[in-house]
């Protein structure tokens, strides 16, 4: 029997976590230092400070790290509430990049590579990026991938160029994803690298301009010109880095859809009010069913897309790789709450395409959200190839087991 039910301290935790991005968050929404490349760095530290004396740093972090180590179910709920200002994650630091870094360092790296490139971004010192979307295509297609790893019998030497990189300004932790090439040494193949942003050979071009701008220091251009590192700087195995993106990709398309969520219900929450004391023609607009049946879509769109959610957790959390479940969700997500976001701004008329409330800023977000972790058309390609290679007669919705 699945069970909707959220467990009592979950709940208490969810409280908190909302309580202080409404409280000690949103009022940094206005802050100057939030720019159109996202947060800077000296705003981040001002908030990721906050949530550290608030004693939520990191909260999702596993339980040898400090954190609470929730379910996927559990981090649903709170994701969600961390969400309800786009600087509630950068603070908390549960926000993408480094949240599903983080998951995968945890995964895979060494004793050694986590205390040196894991630990610091946990604790919120430094930040991380994954590089491996390139202008070429590879992304998307990883297959695609032209970022190439000579090594020489000790050292790896990485030529290439990378793209959309997000947090790349600044950042220390750097996952590094190179095609390596033949040799007689290893098998070669895509892999990934772990090393610090300070290293030779490592160029960020240019900050890219976005519609975006929730995430820290925004999307780089990067180029790395024989950035030279040793053979322990690889992380796992040479020639397994597409299954490492994997592991870390299904959980965090989800964690992507739980923290919208909870930027759609804010956006909701003001289109709701507004819709209550804006008056047109003699009465309240949310008076007038054109404007009713838009809040009721939202609500019904927020309540699906929770439901959604919930669900792939817990085929996650009962063992499921999720990929398939995982792009399902994902894919219906994006789209629909950016249907959400963009109804609000119309229920706000003039002000929702302004500054005066974040409905615009979440709106540009949220079209984002429809191209991060894979745009929709991707994900559906995946899944009808997975529907056409279910056998004939097979019954159809959620199955059970692993996937």
């Amino acid at each position: 029997m699945i069970d909707f039910e959220i467990p009592a301290e979950v709940a208490v935790r969810r409280d908190e976590i909302r309580a202080f991005v409404a409280e000690r968050i949103v009022p940094f929404e206005r802050d100057p230092r939030l720019t159109r490349h996202g947060p800077n760095e000296d705003l981040r530290t001002e908030l990721v400070g906050l949530a550290r004396d608030a004693g939520l740093l990191t909260f999702q972090a596993p339980r040898r790290f400090g954190g609470w180590e929730p379910s996927h179910c559990d981090q649903a709920v709170l994701y969600e509430a961390a969400g309800w200002s786009t600087l509630g994650p950068v603070a908390l630091n549960c926000a993408a990049p480094d949240e599903g870094n983080m998951y995968l360092l945890a995964k895979i790296a060494t004793e050694k590579q986590a205390e040196e490139f894991l630990v610091p971004v946990i604790d919120g010192r430094q930040r991380s990026v994954f590089a491996m979307t390139e202008p070429g295509g590879a992304g998307s297609d990883p297959d695609q991938l032209s970022t190439e790893a000579v090594f020489d019998g000790s050292e790896y030497v990485i030529n290439g160029r990378k793209w959309l990189i997000t947090g790349a300004d600044g950042a220390r932790t750097w996952i590094v994803m190179a095609r390596v090439a033949p040799n007689g040494h290893n098998a070669g193949g895509p892999t990934l690298f772990l090393c610090d942003g300070r290293t030779p050979g490592i160029e960020i071009e240019r900050v890219m301009d976005t519609m975006d701008r929730n995430y820290v220091q925004g999307h780089g251009v990067v180029r790395f010109d024989n950035l030279r590192l040793p053979a322990e700087a690889v992380l796992g195995e040479v020639g397994q880095a597409l299954r490492y993106a994997q592991m870390r990709l299904a959980p965090a398309r989800l964690t992507h859809c739980m923290r919208w969520l909870g930027a759609a219900e804010r956006v909701q929450s003001i289109a709701v009010e507004h819709a209550r004391t804006r008056t047109a023609f003699g009465k309240p607009i949310a008076e007038h069913q054109g404007v009713s049946f838009m809040l009721a879509d939202n609500e019904i769109a927020i309540q699906q897309c929770r439901l959604g959610i919930w669900w792939a957790c817990w085929t996650l959390d009962n063992g499921a790789k999720g990929r398939h479940e995982s792009s399902m969700v994902k894919a219906y997500v994006s789209e629909e709450l950016f249907k959400v976001a963009d109804r609000c701004v119309q229920i706000l008329g003039g002000m929702g395409i302004s500054d005066e409330t974040p409905v615009g800023m979440i709106f540009s977000d949220m079209r984002a959200f429809r191209l991060y972790d894979g745009p929709t058309e991707v994900h559906k390609y995946a899944i009808a190839r997975q529907v056409l290679r279910a056998p004939k007669g097979s019954a159809p919705g959620p199955k059970g087991g692993a996937s």
